[in-house]
């Protein structure tokens, strides 16, 4: 890959990942430090990797370091977060994109992934399995219990109206 080609692929797909990070992790500073170290680990590896398949590269490392990222933070989290939770209070949302997004934080890491890349990103279940590192049958499985455990969340959407 050239200098060039390096350059013309974070033009194109520096947001997009970005977007996908940050629907995952819901972290923008976070988001970006992947973002950028996404694009260390190709400036690293830019002799090995074609730049037909840059997109491809870029979504798998940037999954991966993601998932790194998560369970380090697992691991580290304090017990400040769970004193602010407050069982008792109990809000009505108007706005289905917030809804949505409470949503997709419910779901299982994997399952929000495959459901963000194929439906936010719009790539194939093949794509899907090469990112994640999956086979194509377990992509579909994880969206198919993804949407379930949505449409149990969100429920009728006569509520809504």
């Amino acid at each position: 890959m050239t200098v060039e080609q390096y350059n013309k692929s974070i033009d194109l797909y520096s947001d997009a990942i970005y977007r996908f990070i940050l629907k995952n992790m819901n972290q923008p500073d976070e988001a970006k430090d992947i973002v950028q170290d996404t694009f260390e680990k190709l400036w690293v590896r830019a002799a090995d990797v074609s730049f037909e398949k840059v997109k491809s590269y870029l979504f798998s490392t940037a999954y991966h370091t993601m998932i790194d990222k998560i369970r380090k933070n697992k691991r580290i989290s304090s017990v400040d977060e769970y004193g602010s939770l407050d069982p008792l209070h109990n809000e009505h949302y108007t706005d289905l994109s917030e809804i949505l997004n409470e949503a997709l934080k419910t779901l299982p890491d994997v399952q929000r992934s495959v459901i963000l890349l194929r439906d936010y990103e719009g790539y194939s279940y093949r794509e899907i399995a090469d990112i994640t590192a999956l086979s194509e049958s377990q992509v579909k499985v994880y969206i198919y219990r993804g949407r379930l455990a949505l449409k149990k969340y969100i429920g009728s959407m006569e509520v809504f109206i």
